[in-house]
Formats: structure tokens, sequence, C-alpha cells
């Protein structure tokens, strides 16, 4: 059975857990949500909506410096305990991050980050460039939204295919270690370097 991505996006927002795992669910559940749902919850990937409000206080500071010295990173990765922040698994996911955000330049974290000028700009491009092909105006704001979620996917860290494993994002990653290390994980703020530019 093929999954539509609006229900693969509907059970996400439901359990807030990866794409990948809520795709899988939703196969495996032949697209009933409750059945996804149980599935999730059974695997113990359910549990990360709950972790994902709890507040984080504590963490780490990391900084990657790219051979060469011309590209550097420092950012802010908080969890709830120091206990977690002294864990290896934490510490690992936080120097992933770093070079991360090194090699694929996001310029926000989430989508939510993004301002107002910059969406406004995208979509009015994003618009004049589905025009431009004639298609009837029902089948534009689709293509629009298609190229918002590319847009999204090349500008925001946790829409980003994750570098050590493009077949998941960054957002799935961190859920990973979520669930993993059994506390909320955030990444509060990060800073890019690069010799030269502003």
């Amino acid at each position: 059975m093929a999954i539509s991505a609006e229900l693969v996006k509907e059970l996400r927002e439901k359990t807030g857990v990866g794409f990948m795992e809520c795709k899988s669910a939703l196969q495996e559940s032949n697209g009933d949500m409750e059945a996804a749902i149980t599935i999730l919850r059974k695997r113990g990937l359910a549990s990360l909506a709950k972790k994902s409000g709890r507040e984080t206080k504590d963490g780490l500071i990391g900084a990657y410096i790219h051979n060469g010295s011309k590209i550097g990173v420092m950012l802010e990765v908080n969890c709830e305990t120091d206990f977690v922040a002294r864990n290896p698994d934490f510490q690992t996911l936080v120097k992933d991050l770093a070079m991360h955000i090194a090699a694929s330049e996001p310029q926000f974290i989430r989508k939510e980050d993004v301002t107002e000028d910059v969406l406004a700009r995208e979509c009015e491009i994003y618009t004049e460039q589905a025009r431009a092909t004639g298609k009837p105006e029902n089948v534009l704001a689709k293509m629009v939204e298609g190229r918002m979620s590319k847009f999204y996917a090349e500008v925001c860290l946790l829409e980003q295919p994750f570098v050590k494993d493009p077949a998941i994002s960054v957002r799935d990653h961190i859920a990973a270690h979520i669930q993993k290390i059994g506390e909320n994980i955030q990444v509060r703020r990060f800073v890019r370097y690069k010799l030269g530019s502003e």
C-alpha cells in the first residue's frame, strides 16, 4: 500500500516520531492511524512526543574546526540533566551536529525560525516560477508547497539530510538520540564562521 506524505505528516504531528519510523509503522498497519500509533508505542518511539515538552536546562557547547582551519562552528545543544551532558552518546551527537553545520551551512534551526521577509521572498519567487510553467491555478499551490519543502531542507538545520546518513534528517537523527538517551534534546543556537566572510 502506498502511504501518502500527508498521512505520514499527520502521524508525525501526533507522535513526534521521525519520518521514516512513521512511514514504516503506517506501511505495517496498512494506513491505519491508530494501529500505527500502537506500533510506535510498542517500539517505544511514541514517548518522544512527551519528552519533547520537557525543559532542557543543561547541555554542552560544542565546537568544530574543519581541516585547513577555514570553517568553524560553535553550537549549544541542551538536554535535561548534567548526567546526560556527560554521556558519550550525547557528546558524540554534539560533535556530529557541529560537523554537519560546517558542511551543510544551515541558516536557521527550524522552519519556524525562518524570518518573514525571507519566507515572503521565497514564496514570491516560487509562485512566479510556477506561473511561468503555464499550469492551472489549482496546481500552482502544490508546486509552491513542494518547492518550499525543498527550500526548508536546504536552509533549516532540522530539515536537512544528515551528512553522515542522508537517508534521515537531522531531526530524525536527534530523535533517535532522544529515544536512546531518554531525555529531551534541543539545538538552542549555532554560529558558523567562514574565513573572509561576514
